[in-house]
């Protein structure tokens, strides 16, 4: 009797390993990369033929005639996917106030002259390290500097970011956000296109 349930068992096991192991994955994979190809293989962004990034993870940028994403917690280096993680340190946490008044004092000295608030999003770190947007306030701040360092008119980056913000999703969910790579990839083609730098 023993070694029957214990054959019974192993079967079990075996055939159960192979529906939800094997065949349950490759079905799903199959079903996403005909349904959504794109984003069941990372949301890749290429450009001349090339991986630039992943419209899921952030990157640094901190050049001035790019715009600025989230900081990032993750180690050994910013936006390690690898990694994600926030810092963890609380709002009474010294190391804290040290990152954002670092921060402030970076933004402060690539743009002298904005006098505008600046947004929360732009001196704190996401709680996964890896987010790839800012707020629409976050960008609209930058829109000053990036257009000295480019050559460009103000309203023409304030156009960039505006087709670059996306909206709540399904209309009630989140806030309207804007995706720093794309954003970023829309201005150098449209510096390109100007003939600027």
């Amino acid at each position: 009797m023993f070694i029957k349930h214990l054959v019974t068992s192993i079967l079990a096991l075996l055939l159960l390993t192979v529906i939800t192991g094997i065949a349950y994955p490759l079905l799903v994979t199959g079903i996403a990369q005909v349904a959504f190809p794109g984003k069941s293989n990372g949301s890749l962004l290429k450009r001349e033929g090339r991986t630039v990034g992943s419209e899921l993870i952030g990157q640094p940028f901190s050049e001035a005639k790019y715009f600025w994403s989230r900081l990032s917690a993750t180690s050994p280096f910013p936006y390690n996917a690898g990694s994600s993680s926030g810092s963890n340190t609380g709002p009474t946490n010294p190391a804290l106030l040290d990152e954002v008044n670092g921060r402030i004092a970076d933004l402060k000295k690539a743009d002298s002259v904005n006098v505008l608030p600046i947004p929360v999003d732009l001196v704190t770190s996401s709680g996964s390290g890896l987010d790839p947007h800012i707020t629409v306030a976050a960008a609209m701040y930058q829109v000053p500097r990036v257009a000295r360092a480019r050559g460009l008119s103000e309203d023409r980056v304030r156009a960039l970011v505006e087709g670059s913000t996306a909206g709540r999703d399904f209309g009630i969910l989140g806030e309207p956000r804007v995706n720093v790579l794309t954003l970023n990839l829309a201005l150098d083609e449209s510096s390109t296109k100007a003939g600027g730098n």
